[in-house]
């Protein structure tokens, strides 16, 4: 089978991080072409050499008439050199676009967290209902993405694939000594953006001083924040999951979701998960089991930390609950079963 897949932006994130996945595990069985527009780059360091690579330059996150024209243009280019069985989209240019000029009955549309449409920008929610009679198949990344499209009015070939990882690679990890004074260290991985909250981490860790709260994923200086001496901003690291194996819990705050890959990565090496309840988050993290979703209060966030680590007995049973549970839903083989299954009905 040869699938193509199709993300707006070659940066690295949540989305990329499954296509990247999905890339590397399907082109062992069949041909995959993978295209992109935008971004640093850093996904392509992350494909199979066995994936061809096409660039779209036009292809961009932000609207324009002339450059969506043009980005149109090379994704047709591109389906006609390679004549793909399946279109798998992914993102919502990368959606809209594919789904105006592809071949419907070949196409997947995976949407990466419904409420950025939903919530954020819902003057687009037209265009969604609009282009679902356009692809063969639209899947949601949890439940919650999935039921929220049928209220909308997005009932076409929905169903719901959760996304699934390899375990990430933590061998040749930079040393977390400095943070060996504290009691514990809490971990977040994510942009500071306003919808990633990262005031509220800084609030989160100034209700904790004992333990050390480091974030990984900001790109510029955060000094303006007046953050605690226990919090700790590392900008970017390459294979920044791997360090949940570093850090005692993992935390995610956030104002929306589809379903964190990174939440993913902390259970795969079985870390307990602390994090808002928005998006699929819910349907991965147990309350009391494996971790909690919580409101975005200091408070709560606090007193859910401090539960699973004052224990160490109770710390242990959320971090084998988290590996359980990321055994049974969460693997990147489960995954790649479930895309193909869909990939046969749609070519």
């Amino acid at each position: 089978m040869k699938i193509l897949l199709v993300i707006t932006r070659s940066e690295l994130g949540g989305a990329q991080s499954v296509v990247i996945e999905l890339a590397n595990a399907l082109c062992r069985e069949h041909s995959v072409v993978l295209a992109a527009g935008e971004g640093d780059g850093k996904m392509w360091e992350m494909v199979d050499s066995r994936v061809v690579r096409e660039h779209c330059p036009h292809l961009q996150r932000a609207m324009s008439l002339k450059n969506d024209l043009l980005a149109a243009l090379e994704l047709r280019r591109v389906y006609r050199r390679h004549r793909p069985d399946v279109v798998h989209l992914h993102s919502s240019k990368a959606g809209v676009l594919g789904r105006l000029v592809l071949p419907r009955r070949k196409i997947v549309y995976t949407v990466h967290g419904f409420d950025s449409v939903r919530v954020a920008y819902r003057k687009f929610l037209p265009v969604e209902r609009l282009l679902q009679h356009r692809s063969h198949a639209v899947v949601g990344v949890s439940n919650y993405d999935k039921e929220n499209m049928l209220r909308e009015g997005i009932s076409r070939g929905v169903s719901t694939i959760y996304n699934g990882i390899a375990t990430p690679e933590t061998s040749a990890l930079r040393s977390f000594e400095e943070f060996d004074k504290y009691d514990k260290t809490i971990l977040c991985i994510a942009r500071a953006t306003p919808p990633k909250e990262p005031q509220l981490f800084i609030d989160i860790a100034r209700l904790m001083p004992q333990y050390g709260f480091i974030w990984i994923g900001n790109q510029s200086d955060m000094s303006h924040y007046n953050a605690p001496a226990n919090c700790h901003f590392l900008g970017n690291i390459t294979g920044a999951g791997g360090y949940c194996s570093k850090a005692d819990m993992l935390v995610l705050p956030s104002l929306y979701e589809g379903l964190p890959m990174v939440i993913l990565e902390a259970m795969s090496l079985s870390r307990p998960v602390v994090a808002s309840n928005v998006g699929g988050i819910s349907e991965i993290v147990h309350n009391g089991v494996n971790g909690y979703t919580v409101s975005n209060s200091a408070e709560e966030f606090a007193q859910k930390i401090e539960y699973i680590l004052e224990d160490e007995a109770r710390y242990n049973d959320f971090c084998q609950a988290s590996r359980r549970i990321f055994d049974e839903s969460l693997t990147v083989e489960r995954m790649v079963r479930e895309y193909t299954k869909l990939y046969n009905t749609a070519q």
